[in-house]
């Protein structure tokens, strides 16, 4: 079965700003994320890509604009799917305003039990992801063959679950997973298990440098900005 490349859209306005994004239009790259998604064609040099799979938002459509100028042979495929969660009345708004929430204490430690007030909840989150990429593996492998590699542009949630979905974790445990903007994770097939062959690349250590003020104990909802 394939390999499938997972990218997360490049930082975004709404990550340097502290807002929980999710479906609000309008959300671009910042300048840093503009600067990853120009670096992603050479990072990705080296791989045959068989088709390219993105989420509708408009940060992930602006990360893999400069890889399809790169790949002119490559249409974009877009899958709803794969977009972020529906966080309803939560969308847009600022996550310090929204850390004090009962919600937020089930998102980080009980997620699969955390639905978004008109919105959606976690689990439905990971279960249209997971069915979108397994439609998506037996599409490509049909088309391009069993050893064939192929890229998703997602979000972070989206991608923390389907990691979880190859390893078999419990959602409950996804938060434990880190993703940061324009990281690349991939997945290897195969008709027994996945492999998780890597998780968040960046090819950049500076977030691992000690900061004045560390992070804390909580997950991130909606990926976080990655490194300052």
């Amino acid at each position: 079965m394939p390999t499938l490349i997972l990218v997360r859209h490049g930082r975004s306005t709404a990550n340097t700003e502290g807002l929980l994004a999710g479906w609000t239009p309008g959300v671009a790259l910042d300048e840093r994320g503009a600067a990853q998604a120009a670096a992603l064609p050479g990072r990705l040099a080296e791989l045959p890509l068989a088709e390219i799979v993105t989420s509708p938002l408009q940060r992930c459509q602006e990360t893999i604009r400069p890889l399809l100028q790169a790949r002119p042979e490559l249409t974009p495929n877009t899958d709803e799917r794969i977009g972020e969660c529906h966080y309803g009345d939560w969308s847009g708004r600022k996550l310090d305003e929204l850390k004090d929430q009962p919600l937020m204490e089930v998102v980080q430690a009980h997620p699969s039990a955390a639905a978004f007030p008109g919105g959606e909840s976690m689990r439905a989150m990971q279960t249209r992801a997971a069915e979108a990429v397994r439609e998506w593996n037996a599409r490509v492998e049909r088309d391009h063959g069993a050893d064939a590699v192929y890229l998703m542009c997602s979000h972070g949630d989206i991608i923390k679950s389907l990691v979880a979905d190859a390893l078999g974790l419990h959602l409950d445990l996804f938060q434990r997973i880190s993703v940061e903007p324009c990281s690349i994770t991939a997945i290897r097939y195969t008709r027994l298990r996945p492999f998780l062959v890597r998780l968040g690349d960046t090819g950049d250590f500076t977030s691992l440098v000690p900061r004045e003020e560390p992070p804390g104990d909580e997950a991130p909802v909606g990926g976080g900005a990655g490194a300052p």
